[in-house]
């Protein structure tokens, strides 16, 4: 990356912008300027393409514990302190170090076929073995709970259910389920394996990963995603009217027994005028073994670690003070965030408001508050800035944060959530298919630029974001 690209002097900038009408954002007349200064120098730069560039060359993949994982952390504060944040450290704390079993699978008879399968994170393995069982299709995860007792005994239960594409990502909420809660549903009806429809919404013959769990007292069985046209496959020989064998042979992938530790990588700018008061911005720096996490969730890493540099660079700094929170172990249960609120719990309730980005690759469309509703017209007149963006204004007023933010937004951190077109995030979302090519280099510009603005009108608006006690108070009655 060259380093000249990073420093862009804003004080002549600043000159070519046009006076901007007062509105209700809070800020001044020449705050006004700055945020459209700031505005477009992110859509010009392509500073958040290079990051997501050198964090997946440099870097690679960031499974939880991985060589990858802790050299991300290295990145990470390197890079901080190189786009002029002024203050970086890391947070530790110790997760369940992870592992990526080894697998093969195929359709044995009666017509023979290979498959494309990676196991589900947490599943159990065949131990050493090949489980050989007949097949029963289930069409979605409660027909396979309506399945009777017994009715599995020493097969292979198999959920084709098929994720539908939608803008805005829904279609995962009635996928996944069978992905965390499905090997369980079968080993209750006595199977012994569990294969799935990879939760993702692409034809290529390469499966999506992603937590399973099991229940407590239900014995553990493997739990495995087979690619989507894999999962046609099997549905076509599945219609011949004659039983199918499967063939799986997998070791455990998951916690391997052994503790290692992670890292949060935090970065501030400081604010001028009340740096106690914390604006964030969040990102996940962990990522599946799998591809090379440029979508999930290096996209996040570029436009928040951009969004700083750019207020770092400010003739003149916000009052508050700007803080990107990198959180480590969110592909496997939020455990950065989480500790994150544990070792801040004292300093909660200075924590403005924050936003994250994972999800999408598409430009932003949506803008979501969770804030006092007195600060509801200054976020209104922000989003009147966004309106040439193509962005416009939910009408509700209930967001809690993204991901990581949400154990944040439910420590009171009051939020706004930017919705990004999600049209093709999950063709690549937990696959090999995460890779820097299918960044969305344009989008990315765009939504840099949204997240550049919000963090500036928050770390510089004199609105209220936090909900008075007594309104908090009422709300959890």
């Amino acid at each position: 990356m060259k380093m000249r690209t990073l420093y862009k002097p804003l004080a002549s900038l600043l000159l070519l912008v046009s006076t901007v009408s007062p509105a209700d954002t809070g800020l001044t007349d020449t705050q006004e300027q700055t945020l459209q200064t700031l505005k477009q120098q992110a859509l010009e730069d392509d500073l958040s393409y290079q990051l997501i560039e050198s964090l997946t060359t440099e870097v690679g993949a960031r499974l939880v514990g991985s060589e990858g994982e802790k050299r991300s952390v290295t990145w990470a504060v390197n890079k901080m302190k190189a786009l002029g944040f002024d203050k970086v450290w890391t947070e530790e704390s110790d997760a369940q170090l992870w592992q990526r079993g080894d697998i093969e699978a195929r359709i044995s008879s009666p017509f023979p076929h290979p498959v494309a399968a990676l196991a589900l994170g947490n599943s159990v393995g065949t131990d050493g073995k090949t489980i050989e069982a007949e097949v029963v299709e289930f069409a979605d995860l409660a027909a396979l709970q309506a399945a009777p007792a017994n009715s599995l005994n020493n097969k292979i239960a198999f959920v084709s259910y098929k994720m539908e594409r939608h803008k805005d990502g829904h279609g995962y909420g009635k996928a996944v389920g069978a992905r965390v809660v499905g090997a369980s549903e079968a080993a209750k009806k006595g199977a012994v394996a569990f294969i799935m429809r990879s939760v993702g919404t692409d034809s290529n013959k390469l499966a999506h990963t992603g937590v399973s769990r099991y229940a407590e007292g239900v014995k553990k069985i493997p739990a495995v995603a087979i690619s989507n046209p894999d999962a046609d496959l099997l549905q076509n020989v599945l219609g011949r009217s004659q039983p199918v064998i499967f063939a799986l042979s997998t070791s455990a992938s998951g916690p391997s027994g052994k503790t290692t530790t992670i890292a949060n990588v935090i970065g501030e700018v400081t604010g001028a005028r009340t740096p106690e008061q914390l604006v964030t911005l969040g990102a996940h720096l962990d990522s599946w073994d799998v591809g090379t996490g440029a979508i999930d969730d290096g996209i996040g890493v570029g436009i928040t670690l951009a969004a700083g540099h750019y207020l770092a660079g400010l003739p003149t700094r916000p009052d508050r003070t700007l803080r990107v929170i990198l959180f480590a172990a969110e592909e496997v249960g939020l455990l950065g965030a989480k500790d994150y609120v544990k070792q801040h719990q004292q300093e909660m309730s200075q924590h403005v408001i924050g936003a994250e980005w994972d999800f999408g690759n598409g430009k932003i469309y949506k803008l979501e508050p969770g804030v006092n509703p007195e600060a509801l017209p200054a976020i209104q007149s922000f989003a009147r800035h966004l309106s040439s963006l193509g962005v416009s204004m939910a009408s509700t007023n209930s967001a809690k944060g993204q991901s990581d933010m949400s154990a944040l937004g439910e420590a009171g951190q009051p939020a706004v959530n930017f919705n990004p077109d999600g049209s093709d995030y999950f063709d690549y979302h937990h696959t090999r298919n995460d890779t820097l090519d299918k960044v969305n280099a344009e989008a990315l510009k765009t939504n840099t630029a949204i997240y550049t603005m919000f963090a500036y009108f928050a770390t510089s608006t004199t609105a209220e974001f936090r909900r008075p006690p007594q309104t908090a108070s009422r709300q959890t009655q």
